[in-house]
């Protein structure tokens, strides 16, 4: 070899630069079909080959690093291309797994059979085997998944990698993926978490870490509440999911949470007996700096746990609660049997997802008999609450809603 001859990996950059300068202004609308197709195959496959060569340099580049006095070559290199730190220490990474540990899947990436994507996976898949592991168990899983990487996506690998003993030595399988199933289920309720922000706008951001489980079922119970609501088709699904979190919170029994500062979680909301039959109006929260309008506080009166306190001029209660304030379940069954679905015009949500309504407002002395009360699904219920809205019954029963007050 001559002295000034360049390495051969440099030899190959430059090829390859030279090749690509000559293709740089080359159309590719005028290529047949199959050219096409042949070319994005071919070029794919050179892409994954070309960053193969990269990790094997990469994996041998500690020297570079120390010349620079960088923290490590995946430092020196995310300053010098401007690339992302986080995407340069993870090839860092599989680079070093793959020049020390799993040379075989290394060998399949040199040439070009499996793409990074897939290494990534099967590489950390073949680091979560367990410890103590027999080293022919261990050829065996690598042999595996890279050959299944002519088959299967990323996503549908890493499903496989995660049953891979079950595959390789079901006699073992089963234990530990149930071992590794308890170490993420105890990662899980370690890291979960709930924060409540105020946003200082009426709103409050809920921010949460959940256990997948845990996720599920709350997913399940929100969907339960939205999948019957005709007007939660119109709107996005997390939307929907936002509005049946509130219906959520409104069907919990206080009765049934724990007790909480010295009695069964209640909240009580305070508001003037002359702002109880106003519109525009506003209520408190009692223990909170908190306020919500007239109207709403109206609407929680008829079906949700709460306790309303009414006051007088000079904030005496008037009214603590009302006795049979609430439909009772007999109540409820009697309406679902009478009404069968939400009673607005041309609503047909069923009745066992709808909420029972005062037709003569409580805040204005209504009763809780069947005479007055009526079904309506939530979303027709906060209508019949909206100051915006005017309700009047129809031949058959049936409640229509206009926009604006009459």
């Amino acid at each position: 070899m001559l002295v000034n001859s360049p390495h051969p990996v440099l030899a190959c950059a430059a090829a390859i630069e030279v090749a690509l300068g000559e293709v740089a202004e080359v159309d590719p609308e005028f290529m047949r079909t199959s050219e096409k197709a042949d070319a994005l195959l071919a070029l794919a496959r050179l892409e994954t080959q070309l960053a193969a060569l990269r990790l094997k340099v990469m994996a041998t580049s500690d020297d570079v690093a120390a010349d620079a006095g960088a923290r490590d070559v995946a430092a020196w290199l995310a300053h010098e291309s401007r690339g992302a730190p986080a995407a340069c220490r993870a090839e860092q990474h599989l680079a070093a797994a793959l020049d020390s540990r799993w040379t075989r899947l290394g060998t399949a990436v040199t040439e070009g059979v499996v793409n990074l994507a897939q290494a990534r996976v099967i590489a950390r898949a073949l680091d979560e085997l367990p410890t103590g592991l027999d080293p022919e168990l261990l050829v065996q899983a690598e042999d595996h998944l890279v050959e299944a990487a002519a088959e299967y996506r990323p996503d549908q690998l890493r499903v496989l990698g995660r049953r891979i003993l079950d595959v390789i030595a079901p006699e073992i399988g089963e234990a530990e993926e149930a071992k590794q199933l308890q170490r993420e289920e105890e990662r899980a309720w370690e890291t979960t978490s709930l924060t409540l922000t105020r946003r200082g706008d009426g709103t409050t951001r809920l921010t949460g870490v959940l256990p997948d489980a845990a996720a599920t079922r709350l997913a399940t119970y929100l969907d339960a509440f939205a999948s019957p609501r005709q007007h939660a088709s119109a709107m996005p699904q997390h939307r929907a999911r936002g509005q049946a979190f509130l219906a959520l919170l409104e069907h919990l029994d206080p009765a049934k949470l724990p007790a909480h500062g010295g009695d069964a979680t209640t909240v009580m909301v305070t508001i003037n007996h002359d702002a109880l039959t106003r519109d525009l109006a506003t209520a408190g929260l009692v223990g909170t700096d908190d306020k919500i309008t007239a109207s709403e506080a109206r609407r929680l009166a008829c079906t949700a746990q709460i306790i309303p306190v009414v006051l007088g001029g000079k904030s005496e209660i008037l009214d603590l609660g009302r006795t049979r304030r609430l439909f009772s379940r007999a109540q409820h069954k009697a309406m679902r049997l009478r009404d069968k679905q939400c009673r607005a015009e041309n609503c047909t949500i069923p009745a066992s997802w709808c909420e029972a309504h005062h037709w003569n407002p409580w805040s204005r002395g209504g009763k809780t008999n069947l005479t007055d009360g009526i079904l309506l699904c939530s979303h027709h219920h906060r209508r019949a609450h909206d100051p915006h809205y005017s309700t009047e019954r129809i031949p058959h029963g049936a409640i229509r809603f206009t926009a604006g007050r009459n």
